[in-house]
């Protein structure tokens, strides 16, 4: 009966064994993660025991590495988009001071692949180790006829936790604060669809195996650089910074406002830094309007880190690669930043 039950089920196109073996696979991979807190694994949750604080916040947040997926599936190489995910979701909650906990993942997939789920999950394991992340669980999903075949998803979950006298919430922004930016490895996780459509990647994949001078790497190779993570280099100089703002999707327009307190607007000078070659090679492409590329993509400014004038110099001294970017400014109606 058993057997027929498997048989009838793998028809419809979903192979229980091979999930089972690869659950077992990520199961060695997400313990090389685990801390002392990490109370169970493999049962219906996961358990995690919050030691040596006064007043824990839990800041939780949850993201997906959008169409970049694509890209990966068509190079096969599937390992970096592990740590994209991982690196995104430790910087989403870190602009509120967190310190990440743990993680889980969500793979799904029209067939589930054991060297491709593999791939995934070793860039998630190593990413978490290098924060001190535990891995303490996730999701694989076999869906035929909902995912086309050699595409997937990849969405992760973190927790973190930050001292309730120490959240940073852009309250204390005030006019003539400074803005500086951290710079970014490339696109990070945003802007890939437009990206994809300007290339013609879908349509002939091989187009992403093209060298381009510019970049000195090919345009595939580029795509798939790691979205950085900003958490070792700024912890240490938390004290010093009122705001925090992760440039993802929405580039400077819809994340920047997110941490101003009303009234106040954020004044960017697009010349204080040098545009990656990435993007110059994306708006000539695509014949994009300037003011399209702020909106969509980070152009090299990863996270931007608000502070008093009179911190600037000392954050900028602690972070070599940082450069003042701009200043906080009272609002002119409703716009909440301007780039010029």
């Amino acid at each position: 009966m058993q057997s027929k039950v498997k048989e009838a089920y793998a028809l419809a196109g979903v192979n229980i064994k091979v999930a089972s073996d690869i659950k077992k696979s990520i199961s060695k991979k997400a313990q090389s993660t685990f801390c002392p807190q990490v109370l169970n694994f493999g049962s219906f949750g996961s358990m995690f025991q919050l030691k040596g604080y006064d007043e824990p916040v839990l800041v939780s947040s949850c993201d997906g590495v959008g169409t970049k997926l694509k890209i990966a599936s068509l190079l096969d190489k599937n390992d970096t988009v592990g740590i994209d995910i991982v690196n995104h979701c430790v910087n989403d909650i870190f602009c509120c001071g967190a310190e990440p906990l743990f993680f889980l993942d969500y793979i799904a997939m029209e067939k589930l692949m054991p060297q491709q789920v593999e791939a995934i999950v070793t860039g998630i394991a190593q990413a978490c180790k290098d924060l001190s992340c535990s891995l303490i669980g996730g999701e694989t999903a076999e869906m035929p006829g909902i995912y086309s075949p050699g595409n997937y998803d990849l969405v992760g979950f973190i927790v973190g936790m930050v001292e309730k006298r120490n959240i940073i919430d852009g309250g204390s922004i005030t006019a003539a604060d400074v803005i500086l930016g951290l710079p970014s490895a490339g696109l990070h996780t945003n802007g890939y669809s437009l990206v994809r459509r300007i290339f013609g990647v879908d349509d002939n994949p091989s187009r992403l195996n093209r060298f381009y001078p510019e970049l000195g790497k090919t345009l595939g190779e580029e795509l798939l650089v790691p979205h950085r993570c900003y958490y070792h280099e700024l912890k240490p100089v938390l004290p010093l910074i009122k705001g925090l703002a992760h440039i993802t999707g929405g580039g400077f327009m819809g994340n920047i406002p997110r941490i101003l307190p009303q009234g106040l607007a954020a004044h960017i000078r697009k010349d204080s830094w040098d545009i990656l070659p990435i993007f110059k090679l994306i708006q000539q492409k695509g014949a994009i309007e300037e003011a399209e590329m702020y909106q969509v993509f980070n152009m090299g400014i990863g996270m931007t880190v608000i502070c008093s004038s009179q911190e600037a110099t000392n954050l900028t001294t602690a972070l070599p690669q940082t450069k003042v970017i701009g200043e906080i400014v009272k609002a002119k109606g409703k716009e909440r930043v301007t780039i010029d």
